[in-house]
């Protein structure tokens, strides 16, 4: 078996031969075209310049853009023609003189390097010199080229191929003999024919198990060598053909793009680039010069899917190198792309996101991709929405992952929900040591939390890390972590993570101990709003510890020195938070307790007060609102306080009265005068003095007449104005609150208060309380009359009744004196409080009916001061039978079984069955239900409620009456 050898032989005669048989060739292909052609191509010529003139013509008429566009295409056609011309054989020619006309009418050269002004500044002309390296645009060719038969000159082609083939020729001599396609490294074998080596080595591979000779496979000619000479000159002459024929179907598919008129074509002329640009780097770089890569940019708005689909593949393709991706940032390209993520087409999505994969791996490009609208957000939703399509939920989280790159990019993720990369950032920073990374990562969490109003879940890692950068030595970094935590906090399920890592103990030492002097006392303050949001969120305060001693938060030690912290001089974020903290605390029993007997022991109730007159309303909200909370424990201790601040009773007064929209602080202090112990004489002389009992009638009449009715702090501010003057009729012993009560007529009132129109059924309970405390003192209050005075009583009680409140609104003179058939002397609403004379009774049994136990109970120990042994309780019975009070006694009894109702209802039972008439007491023992009841009260009631029970089943024979 003889060897198989290659060498490289001189091959200077054989180029020669190789390149005088190219040129009989092409003259053989192009003779007998060659008029028509040149025809052809002149008329093209000609038509160009014409073109070129009528756009100068219309310079005026068009936009800028179309005359730079159109000027551009017509240079390029230009040199593209006369590029053709020169490639043409000398051969082909003969002896016509189509060569020698563009040389003597004008250089071809020169006319394509002529200057053409255009018009891109409004009316200012500027010109542009056509240069040899622009793009050539084969305008008149391609237009015939591709008309239905792509029939050019009586040629025909089936595709973009033949045609630049007709242009940049294929020679025979490139054509291997085996394989019939162009040689990549031709060799000569013995023979003297010329193949590829790759296909001969295979064609002599066949005989190697076989005696067979080998013969040559052209001349079939016996081969006694197997030696094969690289044919060098040969392989150059196809690669640089090769290179100049890529060179042109780069220049013709990029021509085809931009001047067809059909799909079919612009999808041919995608397809021949990729073909082209998976070949070599440089036909890559011929498209990045010749504008075909900034040209694909606006086929991804093309109405055919299937040309914007063609068009992303290739542009992946074209992105691969650094100069692709600077051509396309500067496109509109990615925002397309970023609408393509959302196409119907799963193929149109996967090319869009592998495109966007491409382009994300440019450092230059993270912050043009991030920036596009939309663009952050598809892509976490693509990513969360793994389920929908895992292709591109895995590469929208690569892409997302280069984008991180950018920090600006982590805080849009974190904007569209994807927090990811910023909590994982924030904990590399912290242990990397990069403060500047802390930094930029705590200010994007404060900033989405703080100024966007974003809801953040943070992980464990990240809590951990904001925690443990609060107990760092660097000033702007603890004060950054506090903040973003104060922030962070405000969301509730963040809390319990919060306490997990350990952030209370480290709040608790930045309250109690740390002292630094060169740090702001904000510090002290962000910690506090911490701690406020940890304990409001609802964690158990009796088991979080701390400090290292195992207090909790509800230990004498954590409450009194949160209690020590107010102070007016500190600021208002930090006396704000502790309040907060007090009043989530006080909700609960036992730190309650705590509190009353800390600020009781230490004499700490002046700060609260003093911190309720705070100029900052929020300050003002929370130090009454604690007020009250402790009002019903201490409220002596709070009154004695108030009293002893110098024009505090005053300016509570004032504010409260104060006309206008109804605020919140309004209805709070109000709440506040209407809680504190009503029998304090100080407070109530000291309410008197400063005109309060005026004021609040004056604001009431306001919210009765609609002022602030709408607003949502009217009820409670009602309720608080009543309570006020409730709180009056306490004291009416001291002789300044008792002055006042007849001055203003409070039964009056009161009694207009029964009808439920402030809407409130607090405001009912309070009246009928109110009513209760003037009544009492009626019978001490009511006059025997004047013999002289004397008059005949009224013929009927009812006739009373019906005009008693008329009488109410009248001045008593001497011809208008009447005996109370009740308290048995001279009554009248202001001057003895007289329920009968304020015509009231109807306003309290109807309070009987409301759903409300606390209004009804009030109702009844109203009524029953009229069955008081110190009145005529003969004629108070009269006068509430003709107002049937029995049915509407015994329907409360029935609809409230509680026994806070059972004593008074059966006070009242009791006097109707001994006092009442025949038709009283019938209606009584024939109720079905009160049998039951009393049966209920014998056995589960009080004392008292026992003894009035047995009585009354006595009286319903019930039980055996042992006094007989």
């Amino acid at each position: 078996m003889l060897s198989v050898a290659t060498t490289n032989g001189s091959q200077g005669n054989s180029m020669e031969t190789v390149m005088a048989t190219m040129e009989r060739q092409t003259a053989r292909r192009t003779q007998t075209n060659v008029t028509q052609m040149m025809e052809s191509i002149f008329a093209s010529v000609s038509l160009a310049k014409d073109l070129s003139a009528r756009c100068k013509s219309r310079a005026l008429q068009v936009t800028d853009d179309e005359i730079q566009s159109t000027a551009q295409d017509l240079e390029n056609v230009l040199q593209n023609i006369y590029d053709d011309l020169c490639r043409i054989p000398a051969s082909a020619f003969g002896s016509s003189a189509y060569m020698d006309v563009p040389i003597k009418s004008q250089p071809m050269r020169d006319c394509c390097k002529a200057d053409i002004p255009i018009n891109v500044m409004g009316n200012r002309p500027r010109t542009r010199s056509l240069r040899d390296n622009d793009t050539p645009r084969l305008v008149d060719f391609l237009k015939g080229m591709y008309h239905e038969s792509h029939e050019f000159s009586g040629q025909m082609f089936n595709t973009l191929l033949e045609v630049t083939e007709y242009i940049e020729p294929l020679y025979d001599a490139f054509i291997c003999a085996l394989t019939n396609e162009i040689m990549t490294d031709p060799v000569m074998i013995e023979s003297g024919v010329t193949c590829d080596r790759r296909a001969i080595e295979e064609y002599i591979e066949r005989f190697a198990d076989s005696s067979e000779p080998v013969y040559c496979p052209v001349t079939k000619m016996t081969m006694q060598s197997k030696t094969m000479v690289s044919n060098a000159s040969l392989k150059c002459v196809i690669e640089e053909w090769t290179m100049r024929n890529e060179i042109m179907r780069v220049r013709i598919a990029r021509t085809a793009l931009s001047l067809s008129t059909t799909d079919t074509m612009v999808l041919e002329a995608i397809h021949e680039l990729k073909l082209l640009a998976k070949l070599r780097v440089k036909n890559r770089e011929l498209m990045h010069k010749i504008g075909v890569t900034k040209f694909l940019a606006r086929l991804l708005d093309n109405h055919n899917d299937q040309i914007q689909f063609e068009a992303l593949k290739l542009l992946c393709l074209l992105a691969q190198d650094e100069e692709g991706k600077d051509i396309i940032g500067k496109t509109k390209a990615i925002a397309r792309t970023i609408k393509l993520l959302s196409s119907n087409s799963t193929d149109e999505r996967h090319a869009a996101i592998s495109f966007l994969l491409e382009l994300s791996e440019s450092q230059l490009l993270l912050d043009n991709i991030g920036s596009t609208p939309g663009s952050i957000l598809i892509l976490t939703t693509m990513k969360l929405n793994s389920s929908d399509d895992p292709i591109a939920a895995a590469r929208a989280g690569a892409v997302l992952k280069n984008l991180e790159k950018c920090p600006k990019n982590i805080k849009y993720m974190a904007e569209s929900g994807y927090l990811e990369p910023l909590q994982s950032h924030l904990v590399e920073g912290y242990k990397t040591g990069s403060e500047e990374i802390q930094m930029e990562m705590v200010g994007y969490l404060c900033e989405l939390v703080q100024e966007q109003e974003l809801t953040i879940d943070i992980n464990r890692s990240t809590s951990e890390i904001l925690v443990k950068m609060v107990r760092g030595c660097n000033p702007m970094v603890r004060k950054a972590a506090l903040n973003v935590l104060a922030q962070l906090s405000l969301h509730r399920p963040n809390n319990k993570m919060l306490v997990d890592t350990g952030a209370v103990p480290v709040m608790i030492e930045e309250l109690f101990i740390r002292k630094v002097d060169d740090e702001p006392v904000n510090s002290m303050a962000n910690a506090a709003t911490v701690l406020a949001n940890i304990v409001e969120s609802g964690i158990d305060p009796d088991t979080t510890v701390v400090n290292k001693e195992g207090h909790v938060l509800t230990s004498k030690y954590s409450i009194y020195n949160f209690v020590h912290m107010l102070k007016c001089f500190m600021p208002d974020d930090l006396n704000l938070s502790v309040l907060r903290i007090l009043l989530a605390l006080t909700a609960l029993a036992k730190p309650l307790d705590t509190v009353v007997s800390v600020i009781r022991e230490n004499y700490r109730g002046h700060s609260i007060i003093e911190l309720m007159g705070s100029p900052t309303e929020v300050l003002s909200l929370a130090a009454t609102r604690l007020l009250i909370t402790l009002s019903p424990h201490i409220g002596h201790t709070i009154v004695e306080r108030l009293c002893k601040t110098q024009g505090q009773p005053h300016k509570l007064v004032k504010s409260i009265s104060h006309a206008g929209r109804i605020t919140e602080r309004q209805a709070t202090l109000a709440t506040l005068l209407a809680k504190l112990p009503y029998r304090n004489t100080s407070l109530n002389i000291a309410l008197v003095k400063d005109g309060a009992v005026p004021a609040m009638l004056r604001a009431i009449k306001e919210v009765e007449n609609g002022a602030g009715r709408s607003s949502r702090q009217a009820v409670p501010y009602m309720e608080g104005l009543v309570g006020t003057l409730v709180r009056l009729t306490a004291t009416l012993f001291s002789p300044e609150v008792l002055k006042a009560a007849m001055d203003h007529n409070l039964a009056s009132v009161l009694t207009e208060l029964l009808d439920g129109a402030a809407g409130s059924d607090e405001v009912q309970r309070l009246a009928a309380v109110g009513l209760e405390n003037l009544s009492y003192l009626s019978i001490k209050l009511s006059r025997p009359p004047p013999d002289e005075l004397q008059f005949k009583k009224k013929n009927t009680l009812l006739k009373l009744l019906k005009d008693s409140k008329a009488h109410s609104n009248k001045k008593t003179s001497l011809h208008q004196v009447c005996v109370c058939p009740v308290h048995r002397g001279v009554c009248s609403p202001a001057a003895t409080f007289c329920l009968l004379e304020a015509g009231a009774l109807e306003g309290l049994l109807g309070c009987l009916e409301n759903d409300n136990i606390r209004v009804v109970e009030a109702a009844l120990r109203a009524l029953c001061t009229l069955l008081d042994e110190r009145v005529d309780v003969e004629k108070s019975v009269a006068a509430l039978a003709e107002l049937d009070v029995a049915r509407r006694v015994l329907a409360a009894l029935r609809q409230h079984r509680q026994n806070v109702l059972w004593q008074k209802c059966f006070c009242v039972v009791e006097k109707l069955l001994d006092h009442g008439d025949d038709r009283c007491v019938r209606e009584v023992t024939g109720d079905r239900m009160l049998p039951t009841a009393l049966v209920s009260a014998f056995h589960r009631g009080d004392e008292s409620t026992k003894q009035t029970a047995e009585s009354i089943l006595r009286r319903l024979h019930k039980m055996p009456d042992y006094s007989a």
